[in-house]
């Protein structure tokens, strides 16, 4: 490190802090340009599932990245229900439920991050029952 930075009287001294982690040997490691601070990238996001419908029927697949909140939006004017569902082999779809209750399970427009994904390769479908309107749905991450 060098000595760039000036002190001044009065005080004559600086307070010097530094960021370390826990390394390889669980020993303190210092943050500097030899050994930077150690960090996770997530992947990217992936492409939303976007679309609208009038009729019954099931959309997807929203293939999802672990480590990151599935949200879920719908509008429109319509009357009806829509459900979110879980597929871990792209075929099966399963309701999800928090605590043994219902999740995921809407009857009006709204916005909700309905869900945190801790799983890789798993897919989001809709399952959209509109009795009248037209459902505007965006399922993304």
């Amino acid at each position: 490190m060098s000595d760039s930075t000036p002190i001044h009287t009065p005080a004559g001294y600086a307070s010097a802090n530094a960021i370390g982690y826990a390394g390889s040997a669980e020993n303190l490691v210092l943050v500097s340009e030899a050994s930077p601070l150690p960090v996770a990238s997530m992947p990217a996001a992936p492409p939303p599932l976007v679309g609208y419908s009038a009729s019954p029927g099931i959309v997807g697949p929203f293939e999802a990245v672990a480590g990151r909140i599935v949200s879920v939006t719908l509008r429109g004017a319509w009357q009806g229900k829509v459900g979110l569902r879980r597929s871990t082999d792209g075929t099966t779809l399963t309701h999800l439920r928090v605590a043994g209750e219902p999740w995921g399970e809407y009857d009006q427009p709204g916005c909700e991050q309905a869900w945190l994904e801790t799983e890789d390769g798993v897919s989001f479908f809709l399952d959209l029952q509109p009795v009248s309107g037209v459902i505007e749905y965006r399922v993304s991450q």
